[in-house]
């Protein structure tokens, strides 16, 4: 039988995170049949994330070139530098085009937006960068995580954990989901409960969160109008 596999995109200043959650998810679907899950980049060498640590890819982009399932993981300025290059940007488009399924986590369905492929579809991204998706011609909301189609995005960072069950009970069903669940026993209670979500809109935490990056950003995108007009109107 034919493997499904299951390829997530890394690249640099990636948010292990964003990685690390819904792999650990969707790895156990090897064992439920017939997928393989594997993280694919441009070259089989280290790869500096956001937080210092590096990540060797498994497979090249030319070794997996159709693969059932492509996932984006995000970051901050990852994803954007992600978009300015070419190579990357070829793969995401020329995967995502043939793929049954299209996942990001946080800032990565930005980059799915900017190959062209949510254009029109419901959804989600890191809430600090909502309305840049929109601009990239998704229809961007604010959930945990969104199904749309062959599309499923998740929310920020620690979502893609919610994104990466809801992938494998859409793959295997819900009775291996919910045994993922228990195997890697995600069951949160955060200290300090719920998100309140008045309070970062009436608070400075955007601008906090985003204006230390924005020379960055914006040497990022030299030369690149296009971008800059939808990441930085």
């Amino acid at each position: 039988m034919q493997k499904k596999v299951i390829a997530f995109v890394v690249y640099p200043e990636v948010t292990p995170l964003d990685l690390v959650g819904p792999l650990q998810v969707l790895k156990p679907l090897e064992n439920f049949g017939p997928f393989e899950v594997v993280t694919v980049g441009e070259r089989l060498e280290p790869i500096t994330t956001d937080l210092g640590m590096r990540i060797v890819p498994e497979r090249t982009f030319a070794e997996v070139p159709g693969p059932y399932a492509i996932v984006l993981p995000g970051g901050v300025l990852g994803p954007i530098q992600a978009m300015t290059n070419d190579a990357l940007m070829a793969y995401v488009r020329s995967a995502g085009t043939t793929a049954e399924v299209l996942a990001s986590v946080c800032t990565g369905s930005l980059i799915l937006a900017a190959a062209g492929l949510l254009e029109g579809r419901k959804a989600t991204t890191h809430w600090s960068f909502l309305d840049a998706l929109e601009r990239f011609g998704a229809r961007a909301t604010r959930e945990r995580w969104v199904e749309d189609g062959r599309a499923i995005t998740a929310a920020g960072v620690s979502a893609g954990i919610d994104m990466g069950l809801a992938l494998a009970a859409r793959l295997a069903g819900d009775t291996v989901a919910r045994s993922i669940q228990a195997i890697i026993e995600y069951d949160p209670k955060p200290p300090f409960g719920e998100v309140d979500w008045d309070w970062v809109e009436r608070s400075e935490l955007k601008r906090t969160l985003l204006t230390p990056y924005v020379p960055a950003i914006q040497k990022l995108l030299e030369g690149r109008p296009e971008l800059m007009a939808k990441l930085l109107p």
